[in-house]
């Protein structure tokens, strides 16, 4: 029996709510919406991402099954997978993007003086590179092959703690040069 705080809970407390309404403000993610707002988006995309869940029906299902705890979370009504579908395809991406640039920025500086288990005193990176399989269909300008499409997504990883960089993707042919919309960076 769960005698502390949900997990979630604890987590959700490392989100600066007053810097996601001030990012809510500058998109307009709020404009013409009753009931489920950003912060509602927040919770079922990290409860998601949190519990492995592998889709909109899982995500709904899972939290509609303790209505109480819902409630305690924000929700004044269940969650309704059309309603959390239209909110994943209409806000802005670049919402997230600043949110989780605020979060990188916030968690590096608790990280900087972890030891490494190894003699070097300067700042140590670990590189990756992997490909993001897309649909062409969706995504006409990542194509890399007749009938399929995608993205090559390079992340640097401080060793010091699990805190990525800045991210940069790349189509993944080297034949073209083109690169995906996405802004890559700190602001």
């Amino acid at each position: 029996m769960n005698t502390g705080r949900y997990v979630l809970s604890q987590i959700l407390d490392l989100v600066h709510w007053q810097t996601l309404s001030r990012l809510v403000e500058r998109y307009g993610a709020e404009s013409r919406i009753r009931h489920f707002g950003c912060r509602q988006q927040l919770i079922c995309m990290a409860f998601a991402q949190l519990t492995w869940r592998e889709g909109l029906r899982d995500i709904v299902d899972c939290m509609n099954a303790r209505p109480q705890t819902l409630y305690h979370l924000g929700f004044r009504e269940p969650i309704a997978r059309s309603t959390l579908a239209d909110a994943n395809e209409q806000r802005d991406w670049r919402l997230w993007e600043d949110l989780a640039k605020t979060l990188m920025r916030k968690a590096r500086p608790l990280y900087s003086g972890e030891d490494l288990g190894l003699d070097i005193s300067n700042t140590v990176y670990a590189l990756d590179s992997t490909t993001v399989d897309l649909s062409l269909t969706l995504f006409p300008w990542a194509d890399f092959r007749k009938t399929k499409a995608g993205i090559k997504m390079h992340t640097q990883i401080d060793l010091r703690g699990p805190t990525p960089a800045p991210c940069a993707n790349a189509s993944p042919s080297p034949r073209t040069g083109r690169r995906a919309p996405a802004a890559s960076g700190y602001r």
